[in-house]
């Protein structure tokens, strides 16, 4: 069998009947829609079948230009201007193409797709026929467009928006309905929904916007075949992750601020009730996203905000549960975030954003926070935000408060839904630690496409500077042993048994077995000395013998020391490995069991002494392919040397791993 044909086989085998059922049926729409494809060259044959009033009014309120900052304009105005030279970052490639962009070329790999190929016979997973289908996806789903449009709207300078309508025009006429890549993945088509409804929200003053929106039939036929496409192809079973919201929400806000066509109502009803009901579903009830990946729960926040106050605005209000759920994702990524607005780095991450109006150089949450605080409003233990293009904006185009009953009123250290703990110092004790523990899910649904193998991982901060790090996903496609390597347990700072993960991976985004974790004891609180957390999981009791690996974590805030015990229950014969990874900026020296650690910080240098097990023998890894060790990704498609302390032991001669880090 091959390796695409086992692939498919494995994920066949984790779908329930009832996904088997559908995704027939899905398969034999597919192939029936082949007589729908429209081609490069035949656009001429297209017409949109509209309602009689083609009017653009999901207009901005005036004056809400003014609540810009200014600094916040001014760098939007930079970013625009690289653009408009042909620059743009996409996932951590510098495109320098965007004069005339090909829609169709990675740049990574050099390799064009077909665009003239039925959409449904492209496989994207392969990257001799794509290249590295991220790269391609993402200039398509027109960020760099957004940023334009939002410069044309703070300073009504034409060649912004001159420039936003010559791609869109190219863009339009060489991706005609169910051709090429662009076409095979719903959630591409939902998010390029929502950036042409904010272009021409933003465009709105420009003289030509109504000729290139709601006069201009190749625009109506994308935007109606766009909606066509969601209608009839949804994610679902077990891909109804931040897919089917990404596609609920584009369905959503389209339906709303572009309501010309026949279906309009019935799809704005459609998208509403499928957006109610997923984004409950992929959200815990204590407000982390279900997929434990948390670059997802920023994705998925977006989007439901966006989707929420574009029905606001559509006079079509949604569900008060809609708008609690919503809350409740803000609310909890205010209290995960370290003292430098960071959030954790769990699982996989793509930077996938809902809307780009902002040249956002903040790694962390804080744009997320302050369109939460424009939108819903923020509570005062919530770090504080600054305001930025599209917090004022989205908050400019919110019509009615949403008060929601029963938010913390203190930051909540302890996630038991989700299964995150955060053990922090508080006050002003020195810089803070900040250590979250994971004692939760091994992901969503029966894939868990975006988790990694980190069941009673550790991340630690000082002063918001990675030590203890989680190394990141660097990729999806292509480079399949990377992949591998970095959802591994052996990239992550836990424990691994046998030369194995604790999960059993099947593929690039799909898990055969499922570690499951147990929280033993929790004890977390601004008003105490020491903050603990304990926890075992069960990955490991397929070996023979079988075994647990249980590990109890405590941070002394008075004394800035934290002590991880680990403990492996039953299966002395197995071997032992212990990782920590360190993150980028630290770096390391190795003697024995005890290994100094510095970084730069504020214009210092920072220490910290981390002592060992002395039970495992201990080496220093940095930068290494053979076998891969030693790295951290900055963001997908990037990656950079970095220290692990590795410790190992042939078997287990020992239960008890003790390591003390003096901060």
């Amino acid at each position: 069998m091959s390796p695409a044909l086992g692939w498919y086989a494995r994920r066949l085998a984790r779908m329930s009947p009832r996904e088997v059922v559908w995704r027939t049926q899905d398969h034999v729409r597919r192939v029936t829609w082949a007589t729908r494809q429209v081609r490069p060259g035949r656009l001429h044959e297209t017409r949109a079948e509209l309602s009689p009033t083609r009017r653009f009014t999901a207009v901005l309120p005036e004056g809400a230009a003014a609540a810009v900052p200014p600094h916040a304009q001014k760098a939007l105005v930079a970013a625009a201007d690289e653009i408009l030279a042909g620059r743009f970052d996409v996932l951590g490639v510098r495109r320098t193409d965007l004069g005339v962009p090909d829609w169709f070329l990675d740049p990574t790999t050099g390799r064009r797709s077909d665009p003239c190929r039925y959409a449904f016979r492209v496989d994207h997973r392969d990257e001799q026929a794509t290249g590295n289908v991220k790269q391609v996806w993402e200039l398509s789903r027109h960020h760099h467009l957004t940023v334009l449009a939002a410069a044309w709207y703070l300073t009504k300078d034409d060649v912004y928006a001159e420039r936003v309508a010559m791609h869109l025009r190219s863009w339009w006429r060489e991706n005609p309905f169910l051709s090429g890549i662009h076409w095979t993945n719903g959630i591409e088509v939902g998010i390029r929904l929502i950036s042409w409804v904010w272009i021409r929200r933003l465009l709105d003053g420009w003289p030509p916007v109504a000729e290139l929106f709601e006069g201009n039939e190749l625009a109506l036929a994308q935007i109606r075949w766009h909606q066509q496409f969601l209608a009839a192809f949804r994610s679902r079973g077990s891909s109804a992750n931040n897919h089917v919201i990404a596609e609920a929400a584009g369905a959503l806000v389209a339906s709303c601020a572009f309501p010309w066509f026949p279906e309009s109502r019935r799809w704005r009803a459609k998208a509403a009730a499928l957006l109610d009901r997923e984004l409950a579903a992929n959200t815990f009830a204590d407000g982390l996203n279900r997929e434990l990946a948390t670059d997802y729960h920023r994705f998925v926040a977006e989007l439901g905000l966006l989707a929420a106050v574009e029905a606001d605005a559509a006079s079509r209000p949604l569900p008060d549960a809609t708008w609690q759920t919503l809350t409740r994702m803000l609310d909890a990524a205010a209290a995960v975030v370290d003292c430098t607005g960071r959030p954790p780095r769990q699982g996989d991450g793509d930077e996938g954003r809902a809307l780009v109006v902002d040249q956002d150089e903040c790694a962390g949450w804080a744009p997320l926070l302050a369109l939460g605080e424009a939108v819903v409003g923020r509570r005062d233990w919530w770090p504080v935000s600054s305001p930025g293009v599209a917090s004022v904006l989205v908050g400019a185009l919110r019509r009615a408060d949403h008060d929601v009953p029963g938010r913390p009123g203190t930051r909540p250290a302890h996630f038991p839904d989700a299964g995150t703990t955060l053990l922090r110092t508080v006050g002003r004790s020195g810089p803070e630690i900040w250590c979250r523990v994971d004692g939760g899910p091994h992901g969503f649904l029966s894939i868990a496409a975006h988790a990694h193998a980190d069941a009673l991982s550790v991340e630690l901060r000082v002063g918001g500077v990675d030590v203890f790090a989680d190394p990141g996903t660097y990729c999806y496609h292509g480079e399949r042993e990377w992949r591998r390597y970095f959802r591994s347990t052996l990239a992550h700072n836990t424990l691994e048994l046998a030369g194995r993960s604790q999960s059993v991976d099947g593929g690039p985004f799909l898990w055969l077995r499922q570690a499951r974790t147990r929280v033993l004891d929790v004890a977390v609180g601004d008003g105490v000395r020491e903050v603990a957390w304990s926890a075992e999981h069960d990955g490991y009791t397929a070996l023979s013998p079988p075994a647990r690996h249980r590990r109890a974590v405590r941070l002394d805030r008075r004394e800035r020391t934290l002590r991880i015990e680990d403990e492996v229950l039953g299966g002395a014969a197995h071997g032992v490995r212990l990782a920590y990874h360190l993150g980028p900026d630290v770096d390391a020296e190795l003697a024995g069991s005890v290994a100094t650690l510095s970084w730069p910080a504020a214009g210092d240098i920072v220490h910290a002494t981390v002592e060992l097990p002395a039970g495992l023998q201990w080496t220093l890894h940095r930068g290494e392919t053979d076998p891969i060790l030693g790295w951290y990704a900055p963001g997908l498609g990037r990656r950079v040397p970095a220290y692990t302390l590795l410790g190992a032991a042939p078997t287990g001669t020992t239960g008890r791993y003790l390591t003390v880090v003096h901060c």
